[in-house]
């Protein structure tokens, strides 16, 4: 049986929350019952009725966890995601279940028709995906898993197979879509951030004539408050994005023109975000040390981290403010808008001092009040005009990057900050059902509950131990080899800080690694 189905059906008593054997009805067991109940065999939904297929940021947060109750099947999940990645490099946002029924959720399979549309760039043929991407946090969950088991993972080639899939992920990523010639990746979507109905996006989807509204049918709203969820408008917007970018045949290269290839053609929808870039630049930490792991002894992807480190600061950061704010490509210029997103790259610990300084600050400050005004950070700042702390993404505290925050809250000595965090966050993922989102006065359920990422990150959070004052909680600088259960959880902190790792995959026998 495995180990998840053991954990929601063995009634034991434990001495602590995250012992190997919990008692029935504890927050162990009950996040674990919510992955066995999203599983379908090969990956895990974020939500049965609202997300019935596999979402790509969601997979790696959910595996994040699941590594703790069965590295095999948080191994499965990755394996199940990237095993439809197209041939130019990118992986797709969505993979599609085939037995779900097309009028579960929209845009279905025959909106992207991937196999068709998406044929010059490579997607596959045998399974139906959409054709846009989310955040990059693949390599660091890969990596992670790795470390759970890392005798289960060497038995099964786990690594040397995610390898250069990642790689060729992270080269489309950094080649493709470059879109503002600064070296940062741009999302062409607001899907794509993740964080869709967010605020920033305003400004740019202005310039989008939004699709007819007879043209689709909103299935969200079926699951979901129309008050808590996008506008028509802005759905609609939405659609004729994701259409357009289909009939262009998913062709990055159309968002380029002039002689440097650089600029971006007027009236489209290209942004250089935040936390998509931070996510990108700790994977590329991680796949140095997956590179290690396999033999390698170059430093090409840490120089490479600290190289986007310095465009991210660069390109993104307002001194003034105190934070990062996403970039408009098309229009120019930062969008004045304060979101989470802006906050995410405190996890990295390549920032200099001051910025992490005033990143710290700015977290418990008026626009997120972190500890002050709310109980969790809100996805948009609280004295913004679009602040709604029910509607999705423009005001509701989420459980992805609450873990985003106390791992870099942590990661720079903000200890008793980051552990006040990490107690609220378990409380209010157990009291609210594992909510997709919650409201950041009050804790109040948004959104559907027994959501996949927020069990999978109470987990991730149960297994870590507490801070013990100096910085370091949750950070595992020992041996690789050791096995999981006489171990405490890696955290991001220690996937960035080793400096030995490489890229240098071929001359170590490593294949695969150069698509196109």
């Amino acid at each position: 049986m495995d180990r998840t189905a053991q954990l929601t059906a063995r009634p034991t008593q434990p001495t602590i929350a995250y012992d190997p054997a919990p008692a029935a009805g504890s927050l162990h067991v009950r996040a674990a019952r919510v992955l066995e109940d999203n599983w379908t065999g090969t990956s895990t939904v974020p939500s049965r009725e609202l997300y019935p297929h596999q979402w790509s940021w969601d997979s790696a947060f959910i595996a994040i966890g699941l590594r703790h109750l069965s590295p095999l099947r948080a191994q499965t999940e990755l394996e199940t995601l990237l095993s439809a990645q197209w041939g130019d490099g990118r992986i797709p946002h969505i993979v599609f279940n085939p037995s779900v029924p097309l009028d579960a959720y929209f845009p279905s399979p025959d909106f992207w028709r991937s196999s068709t549309a998406g044929r010059a760039a490579g997607a596959p043929r045998t399974v139906q995906t959409s054709g846009i991407v989310q955040p990059p946090v693949h390599a660091l969950a890969v990596w992670l898993v790795h470390r759970a088991d890392p005798g289960l993972s060497r038995a099964r080639g786990f690594l040397a197979r995610m390898y250069p899939r990642l790689a060729a992920w992270h080269r489309y990523l950094l080649h493709r879509r470059d879109l503002g010639g600064g070296s940062l990746a741009s999302v062409v979507h607001p899907w794509e951030q993740g964080m869709d109905n967010s605020p920033c996006w305003d400004a740019p989807l202005s310039r989008i004539t939004p699709a007819p509204a007879r043209s689709f049918r909103r299935a969200d709203l079926d699951h979901g408050a129309a008050e808590d969820r996008p506008t028509d408008l802005d759905y609609g917007r939405y659609v004729r994005l994701a259409a357009d970018y289909r009939d262009r045949e998913y062709r990055d290269t159309d968002y380029r023109d002039g002689p440097a290839g650089r600029r971006v053609t007027a009236g489209r929808f290209a942004v250089e975000d935040p936390a998509f870039n931070a996510l990108l630049i700790a994977s590329e930490h991680a796949l140095a040390r997956i590179a290690r792991e396999l033999g390698a002894t170059g430093t090409a992807r840490h120089a490479r981290a600290e190289r986007l480190t310095a465009a991210l600061i660069d390109r993104l950061w307002d001194p003034a403010e105190g934070m990062f704010f996403c970039r408009d490509v098309c229009g120019g210029g930062l969008i004045p808008e304060r979101s989470v997103s802006g906050l995410v790259p405190l996890l990295l610990p390549g920032l200099p001092r001051d910025v992490a300084a005033a990143l710290t600050a700015t977290v418990g400050g008026p626009h997120f009040g972190l500890g002050v005004t709310t109980r969790l950070v809100p996805s948009y700042d609280l004295l913004g005009e679009a602040f709604d702390p029910h509607r999705y993404w423009r005001g509701p505290a989420w459980f992805n990057t609450g873990w985003l925050l106390e791992q870099g809250l942590r990661t720079h000595g903000a200890t008793e900050r980051a552990g006040a965090l990490r107690a609220t966050l378990l409380s209010s993922a157990g009291d609210s059902g594992f909510a997709e989102y919650v409201d950041p006065y009050t804790g109040e359920a948004c959104g559907a509950q027994g959501f996949g990422w927020t069990a999978a990150l109470t987990l991730d959070l149960l297994h870590e131990p507490l801070a013990g004052g100096d910085g370091e909680a949750g950070v595992d600088g020992g041996s690789e080899t050791s096995d999981t259960s006489a171990k405490s959880v890696t955290s991001v902190t220690s996937v960035t800080s080793d400096r030995n790792g490489t890229d240098d995959m071929r001359s170590k026998g490593v294949k695969g690694g150069d698509r196109p």
